[in-house]
């Protein structure tokens, strides 16, 4: 694992009602005992900006990525990215993971791209917590100027904290993580409630 994520810190820090986990019977018997399933069926993530895949009702199992988009024409597809299942959604991007790397990849059908943006699972579930525990404590203060500066600056350290172990969730602007940060760092995913949105929108 590139970083160290327990139950016991996300737990801390959201609550047991805010994780969100898949049951190893989800993944494929190839994923199932893959160190990015381990992490998902035992740690999870909190709830919000990611969401992770429900398995279908019928089968209990996650779909796979060619019974979602038809990737074969993607630009620089993997060979077997067909049959990664796909373990959650961001932004307009599936996320796959590749069971033989523990990869992350997000297929993007709009984009009509399969990229890697995570080099494991860990790395996913630490980018989702530090963007999640800023938009669920962050707020602006009195000088709203000086809060969007704060929140940049915020932004900025998330990207940088990463990329000194992981430069692929925020290797170019492209990334859907980089948009997702150009997003927050310009006040626009605070949900209601949050004190971020009650500074904005009283």
């Amino acid at each position: 694992m590139l970083f160290d994520v327990t139950r016991g810190e996300l737990a801390g820090l959201f609550g047991e009602h805010r994780l969100a986990t898949l049951p190893a019977t989800a993944f494929p018997p190839l994923a199932a005992d893959t160190e990015g399933a381990r992490l998902l069926r035992t740690v999870g993530v909190p709830t919000g900006t990611l969401t992770l895949r429900a398995p279908d009702e019928e089968s209990g199992r996650l779909p796979l990525v060619r019974e979602v988009v038809d990737a074969e024409d993607f630009e620089a597809t993997p060979r077997d990215a067909g049959g990664w299942p796909v373990i959650g959604w961001l932004l307009s991007a599936h996320l796959a993971l590749d069971p033989g790397s523990g990869t992350v990849y997000a297929v993007d059908p709009d984009e009509g791209t399969v990229r890697e943006l995570h080099t494991d699972v860990s790395s996913l579930v630490r980018v989702t917590v530090q963007f999640q525990r800023l938009l669920d404590e962050f707020t602006f203060g009195d000088d709203e100027e000086a809060g969007f500066e704060r929140l940049e600056r915020e932004v900025e350290r998330v990207r940088r904290e990463t990329d000194g172990v992981d430069p692929l969730p925020f290797r170019d602007d492209e990334t859907v993580w980089s948009v997702v940060g150009d997003e927050i760092a310009m006040g626009q995913r605070f949900v209601a409630g949050s004190p971020g949105a009650r500074s904005l929108y009283g």
